[in-house]
């Protein structure tokens, strides 16, 4: 089964802007991801698939839903990818495909990617890559805003610059300054910040700090459910390709 994007229903959308929240360190896309949706009350937009994500379903509220989520809000124009496990490197590539046509589709008129970096002083520092001359304009007008020079980026949001800096498509991943050995709310109020300036969209990040450990432990758990999943997938999956051979 390949990678696929199952919308549900039709949205009145125009030239919306999509971001992307993905697990990555201090788990700083998925917590400002998930904030979003919960405090812009976006509703389901559809859902992601593929034979190469772990097992698992994903219970929030009592009610079981796929990992990988969109989410959308017709008020603020505003789309949302969300995904509660990291995404296998064998599947970065086709999701960013998928992401991309999914924009042109839609209409999108930018995407911003949420994320981390190793802290590298105080943590006051919000990294930016951008795809696009005007983006990165924009981005330089934010004190908290340090353009990235030199260095590298991977995953889909790396796959996603790439193909926006050829395509003049405006695509920027906003990265706070995060700890790498815990969960980082503070890191995810940062970029907030940064998505509140250029979106003109109030979201409250008080909670963020109040809730750090709710939230910590709730991502730890989910985490690590994905984890052990996808470790018993391969296993059994192995178990039985061994099976006839041996058999």
């Amino acid at each position: 089964m390949a990678l696929e994007l199952h919308q549900l229903g039709k949205f009145k959308l125009k030239n919306p802007t999509l971001i992307e929240g993905f697990p990555g360190l201090g788990l700083v896309g998925t917590i400002s991801a998930s904030y979003i949706v919960e405090k812009l009350k976006m509703k389901p937009m559809g859902y992601i698939t593929s034979e190469k994500f772990p097992p698992l379903a994903a219970v929030h509220g009592k009610i079981p839903l796929h990992p990988a989520r969109i989410y959308c809000s017709e008020k603020h124009n505003l789309i949302v990818f969300i995904s509660e496990f990291v995404i296998p490197m064998d599947a970065v590539h086709e999701l960013a495909d998928e992401l991309f046509q999914f924009a042109e589709k839609n209409k999108v008129s930018q995407i911003i990617s949420l994320g981390g970096i190793t802290i590298k002083g105080e943590q006051d520092t919000v990294y930016a890559i951008a795809s696009t001359q005007k983006m990165r304009d924009t981005l330089s007008k934010y004190k908290a805003i340090k353009l990235i020079d030199e260095g590298a980026t991977t995953g889909v949001t790396g796959v996603l610059l790439a193909r926006g800096a050829i395509l003049e498509f405006p695509v920027a991943s906003l990265l706070a300054e995060s700890h790498e050995e815990y969960i980082d709310p503070k890191a995810a109020s940062m970029v907030l910040e940064i998505v509140h300036g250029m979106l003109g969209i109030e979201i409250d990040t008080s909670e963020l700090e109040r809730e750090s450990k709710l939230i910590e432990n709730k991502m730890r758990d989910m985490m690590g459910k994905a984890k052990m999943a996808q470790q018993h997938y391969k296993k059994t999956e192995s178990a039985q390709s061994l099976g006839p051979m041996y058999g």
